[in-house]
């Protein structure tokens, strides 16, 4: 199951970045450009600016800001799980400026591919764009100070390879914010099963309670920021989900 659940999220994505699909949710809650991506990233947190600094990577597929969250410094290396077009790893490689570097890793190749042309055309030097999978991540051990991730660990089937993977990279000390999907009542097995729900950030989500406690057996420290309850109506129908916003930390003791 777990490589067809690939197969179907990485032919959406790829779609999404061909502009020839619309973006998250199972309904048209959002579209690859213009608009609804721009009234979707609003709605999740964004400024105005934060949106306009890299306008062709904001796909509006995201479910909050982590950018907004972490506290990433001058010269950290930070690392982007899924990173689509690149629209957070821009923001952050603001943030930790030429001494820093960012990395984003996403498993589409057109994904890939339209994020390293944003990166040169805006001329983000200190970005980089691996494709490779979140579960199997292609960097050394402690080599990462901040993991962020917006919206993308629902869609990987493998949860407890995800936060081992994002642990192992970390450095002692190094911290990880993300913004996710997460269910507040089971889905029904045809809701699990559904194409459009697995590759619109819910058919894979996990309750929210389960994972907290993923997270925690990967061995993180884990601080819940905040919990937007309102966007299964916004965004996804009304089903019972919501967005999490967490930090979770490699602890030095």
């Amino acid at each position: 199951m777990g490589n067809k659940v690939k197969e179907i999220v990485k032919k959406r994505y790829s779609e999404i970045a061909t502009n020839s699909g619309c973006g998250c949710g199972p309904s048209s809650c959002c579209s690859p450009l213009g608009t609804n991506a721009v009234a979707v990233s609003k709605s999740v947190g964004y400024s105005d600016a934060e949106i306009n600094n890299v306008p062709e990577a904001n796909l509006g597929l995201g479910c909050g800001n982590p950018t907004s969250l972490s506290q990433m410094k001058e010269g950290d290396v930070v690392l982007d799980l899924g990173s689509g077009a690149g629209f957070d790893a821009f923001l952050s490689a603001r943030r930790v400026g030429k001494s820093g570097k960012v990395i984003g890793v996403d498993m589409t190749p057109a994904m890939v591919k339209k994020a390293r042309a944003n990166a040169a055309k805006h001329g983000y030097s200190n970005v980089e764009f691996k494709l490779g999978d979140i579960e199997d991540l292609p960097l050394d051990d402690g080599s990462v100070d901040v993991v962020i991730s917006n919206c993308v660990i629902n869609l990987a089937p493998d949860k407890d390879k995800v936060f081992s993977e994002a642990f192992r990279v970390l450095k002692e000390g190094g911290k990880m914010f993300v913004s996710d999907i997460v269910l507040l009542k089971e889905l029904t097995e045809a809701q699990r099963n559904d194409d459009e729900l697995i590759s619109g950030c819910v058919g894979g989500a996990l309750l929210r309670d389960v994972y907290l406690k993923k997270l925690e057996d990967a061995g993180f420290k884990v601080r819940v920021l905040g919990e937007d309850k309102d966007i299964g109506g916004r965004q996804y129908g009304g089903i019972p989900l919501e967005s999490l916003k967490i930090e979770a930390w490699k602890s030095e003791d």
